[in-house]
């Protein structure tokens, strides 16, 4: 049979809007039946049950290459997708010449000292003026490093609005042997942060695993580390400086999981100073007094982020097999919050 030429289409084919696959959700083989609204919702990012619903109304959401309702209840091993009527972002890493803290850096690794406002990988709503960018920026006359070669690059990230220290990998043999040093908990990294409230004791251990909180997906939540939900976490934490009110700390972390900190110290009542995620941007203890409110006020203006800081970073060199322990300096903002509590303290609460 002759095949007709590209440009004859049916009219089925002219009326079928042409999608795109934006997201892939392939059902385990133990998947119990489960609506498809809530399946994806536990698969998918910032984004919300009536987002889905509404996707699904309009034909978006397809399970096995046809389009179902949201109603339809997913069997172990169907394939979910999620198609849209627009192709995807396009988020290959561009060169950008944005400047560049280098804490360390020789063949094989760097390791940058991160600014707050940063985001470190191109995604949803921030794909460009990342830190990868600037990286592609950086070595972008090296002809053996290719930004968007997931073989080389970010080992680890932090937060946005998390400043300090990342390294990355010039070489896919350094991005392995750190990967694995990552994997294994070999390296050390120490966070400095400021928290709301004070401590009974001066150091403790905070074990919960963590998950996407399902009352909002922006977030994260402790679950209990038998409860079944979430990866095992671990944050050792000790008290550097007391202000009364707020508590200047160590974090040391034992794993590596997303808004980590930020959420076991929500979870034991400290949130993260001016975190607005996790409530830390509420005055959340001290007195009523209008000029304590003023004062908090200016604080919130100062540091107007979470004040997390990343402070030290310890690694065995991937070639050299030599010990790395880099630490970097407060940045501005925060170290104008612990100068504005200090002085606080000291002048008011004798």
């Amino acid at each position: 049979m002759t095949q007709a030429p590209n440009h004859l289409n049916t009219p089925e084919e002219i009326d079928e809007p042409l999608l795109y696959e934006h997201h892939r959700v392939v059902a385990d083989k133990g998947q119990s039946l489960l609506r498809v609204d809530k399946f994806l919702l536990a698969h998918l990012q910032n984004t919300s049950r009536n987002r889905i619903q509404k996707a699904a109304e309009a034909g978006f959401i397809h399970v096995n290459d046809r389009p179902v309702k949201s109603n339809y209840r997913v069997k172990p091993c169907d394939v979910v997708c999620v198609m849209l009527n627009y192709e995807r972002y396009d988020t290959t890493i561009e060169p950008e010449d944005i400047p560049l803290d280098i804490a360390f850096e020789d063949d094989d690794i760097i390791v940058v000292n991160k600014p707050a406002g940063m985001v470190v990988h191109p995604g949803c709503g921030n794909y460009t003026s990342t830190l990868v960018n600037a990286i592609a920026w950086h070595l972008k006359d090296n002809k053996t490093f290719n930004a968007n070669d997931p073989e080389v690059g970010l080992v680890h990230r932090i937060d946005k609005d998390t400043s300090g220290l990342l390294v990355i990998a010039k070489t896919p043999q350094a991005k392995t042997k750190l990967g694995l040093q990552f994997f294994n908990k070999t390296t050390s990294r120490l966070y400095n942060a400021l928290v709301w409230g004070d401590f009974d004791t001066n150091q403790g251990t905070i074990i919960g695993n963590i998950a996407r909180d399902p009352r909002d997906r922006l977030r994260m939540a402790v679950f209990d580390p038998n409860s079944g939900i979430g990866k095992h976490a671990v944050t050792h934490w000790r008290v550097l400086r007391r202000y009364r009110y707020v508590t200047l700390i160590e974090c040391r972390l034992e794993t590596g999981r997303t808004h980590q900190i930020r959420a076991h110290m929500k979870h034991i009542g400290h949130p993260l100073f001016a975190d607005a995620r996790y409530g830390g941007d509420q005055i959340l203890r001290g007195t009523t007094q209008n000029t304590y409110t003023q004062f908090v006020k200016r604080c919130l203006a100062t540091c107007p982020r979470q004040a997390l800081h990343a402070k030290t970073l310890g690694f065995v060199h991937p070639s050299t097999q030599q010990q790395i322990n880099l630490n970097s300096q407060w940045p501005t903002d925060f170290k104008q919050l612990i100068d504005l509590w200090e002085n606080y303290t000291t002048t008011n609460l004798k």
